[in-house]
């Protein structure tokens, strides 16, 4: 089994990240990159980064399995279900993130980025030699209406930034200014991440409709094939415009990059056993166990490799949909979280191999303590107390169930709580004090989530319906095929169902789309909890507008607090490791990004190679 074979630096990475102490406020003059947070660790004549193997030899073809399918090729918008592929390599934007800090962007169709003292402002310069993968230049012209149609008519997952936007102003031939009308030092860098489109493509045409026409962006790899909800061929474009910038250096390896999809996830492992699929992300420590014997395996035709990280736990679990009236109170969840057994659940499904989400920022630096809120925290919290759920300042930990099939403590537990919510039971039937009957819908996708197959994920919503059961509550399990799945959670249109939201070591005002009031009331956002907190909403705001190192720590504390002790997940396990199984003439470098194998590091870095 290959490991990664450098230490992960993640103490010696955050002081190095967080040791200015202040956001950098120096005289605006353009950059060659920007950080959040004192300078970039890459100068200005960099070679590569420091991940990427700069000698790794092109050409080869890499094919990855995907679950579901897809119903449009336009991954900017609300409407249809485009693969994920399109959005992340079709497009480039100004800026791209260099995956060794915890948030530092460098220049890709910029060649230079240009702030205000206090990032009041940004300014971007479009590199000369840009162009778009049908050979026509990439222009001011592509940009700004790229950034306004976005804004105004694309995904609500760039609405709240262009909301903050007063001004935007070409400045030159090839530059253009955005000016912002809040105070958020993060926007200077977000608006570095806006894919720039093709203007003269949706000239006559509505941006909002779903289509199945191949988009035209500036990256390598253009889309050269596409078999509807089946599969997805991109194919390096040979003139591509970037392909000498250091950034670029050892990234864009293969000629060919292959989606197949699949409805069942059992199907798409057969497939890889088979050599249908190169690539194999397994989430389930037991199974990476037991179940690679096959005989690519022990010819060495498959490679095992575990590659180590150091980033937030994110969330991954059961999330209950407070917009419901069943959730809404915080003891009725919380007894929800007492019931699933998930020791028992745990030890059944992956032998207890991976360790338990404790809260949203777990594994870091910026997970919260599970004392008692103190200092910078406990100021912060503070004006809210009078109306925070239990825990939040006292401290709160995840209930331990003694590892039986019968779970009788946390389940008396459970039943207190639901009592003191006004739920009693009647004939062995929980009702309110109306005499409705406490019943809800898990709501489950046939192509399974994220991490887990479907059987998995129904195996272990069985043992938690079970458990219910025996409080006198009804659950109805409903499994839909990806493209209603997605319909559905996207009008938040479910009791509970499975989420995971993966987290970052900067987190910004991507929060604000996870857990936001704001976003709460907006269709085909990540708050699918609908968590809807003025407390929540203020340490985002901490988070963004912080200019110490100190209160920024204490503002990801502090959210953590409100987001664990608010119960609105059930949390299931994580791993410290990424488990990628993969054919022996797939390859990836020795130096491991910080942030381990995340967006940016497979296919990105990965080279074929006999």
């Amino acid at each position: 089994m290959r490991l990664g074979k450098n230490n992960v630096r993640h103490q010696v990475f955050f002081a190095a990240a967080l040791v200015a102490a202040s956001f950098s406020t120096v005289a605006a003059e353009p950059q060659h990159a920007i950080a959040m947070y004192g300078d970039p660790s890459l100068p200005p004549d960099f070679v590569s980064l420091p991940y990427a193997n700069p000698d790794a030899p092109k050409g080869g073809r890499i094919v990855f399995g995907e679950r579901g399918g897809f119903d449009s090729l336009n991954p900017h918008i609300l409407k249809g279900n485009a693969p994920w592929a399109v959005r992340a390599h079709v497009f480039e934007s100004f800026l791209a993130y260099n995956r060794d800090e915890a948030f530092t962007l460098y220049g890709l169709l910029a060649e230079s980025v240009e702030t205000g003292p206090n990032r009041e402002w940004v300014e971007f310069t479009l590199r000369p030699e840009a162009q778009f993968s049908d050979g026509s230049p990439v222009t001011i012209e592509d940009v700004m209406w790229s950034y306004e149609t976005l804004g105004t008519e694309g995904h609500p997952r760039y609405h709240t930034a262009w909301s903050q936007v007063e001004s935007m102003e070409r400045t030159g031939e090839r530059g253009v200014r955005f000016t912002f009308n809040t105070e958020d030092k993060e926007l200077a860098l977000i608006m570095g991440l806006r894919p720039i489109l093709k203007k003269a493509q949706w000239e006559d045409r509505e941006f909002g409709d779903s289509s199945m026409e191949p988009p035209i962006g500036s990256s390598p790899y253009p889309i050269a094939e596409f078999d509807a909800g089946r599969s997805l061929t991109l194919r390096r474009n040979p003139d591509y415009w970037g392909a000498d910038l250091p950034f670029n250096q050892g990234l864009n390896n293969f000629d060919e990059m292959r989606f197949e999809f699949f409805a069942d996830a059992g199907v798409l492992f057969e497939a890889f056993k088979a050599g249908e699929i190169g690539v194999y992300r397994e989430a389930n420590a037991a199974r990476w166990a037991d179940s690679y014997d096959f005989p690519a395996v022990q010819s060495g035709d498959v490679v095992k490799s575990e590659i180590p990280h150091e980033r937030p736990s994110g969330i991954n679990g059961l999330v209950m949909n407070t917009r419901r009236p069943i959730f809404k109170d915080w003891r009725v969840r919380a007894a929800m979280i007492h019931a699933f057994n998930y020791e028992f659940i745990s030890q059944t499904q992956t032998g207890s191999a991976d360790p338990r989400i404790t809260s949203y920022f777990s594994n870091s630096v910026l997970g919260m303590s599970h004392d008692a809120a103190d200092g910078r925290v406990l100021e912060l919290l503070e004006p809210f107390a009078a109306d925070l759920p239990q825990g939040v300042i006292e401290g709160y930990s995840l209930p331990v169930s003694d590892g039986s099939t019968r779970n009788r403590k946390n389940l008396a537990a459970a039943m207190d709580l639901l009592n003191e919510a006004g739920w009693s039971s009647e004939g062995g039937t929980l009702v309110n004090e109306a005499g409705e009957p406490f019943r809800f819908e898990v709501l489950l996708s046939q192509a399974g989530s994220l991490t887990r197959s479907a059987m998995e994920d129904q195996a272990i919503v069985n043992i938690f319906a079970q458990a219910l059961e025996r409080l006198g509550i009804e659950v109805r399990i409903t499994t839909v095929d990806p493209a209603q799945y997605f319909e559905r959670t996207n009008n938040y249109d479910f009791d509970m169902t499975y989420y995971i939201r993966s987290l970052s070591l900067s987190p910004g005002n991507e929060q604000k789309l996870y857990w936001s009031s704001e976003a709460a009331e907006t269709p085909g956002t990540g708050n699918w909890a609908g968590v809807n907190s003025p407390a929540v909403d203020a340490m985002i705001d901490q988070l963004l507008n912080s200019d110490n190192r100190e209160d920024f720590v204490a503002a990801a504390h502090a959210l953590d607090r409100l987001l664990t002790a608010g119960r609105y997940v059930i949390p299931l396990w994580y791993s410290q490791v990424s488990r990628v199984a993969h054919r022996k003439d797939l390859h990836y470098p020795d130096t491991l990004p910080v942030y381990g194998d995340w967006t940016g590091f497979l296919p990105d870095v990965w080279w074929y190679e006999d």
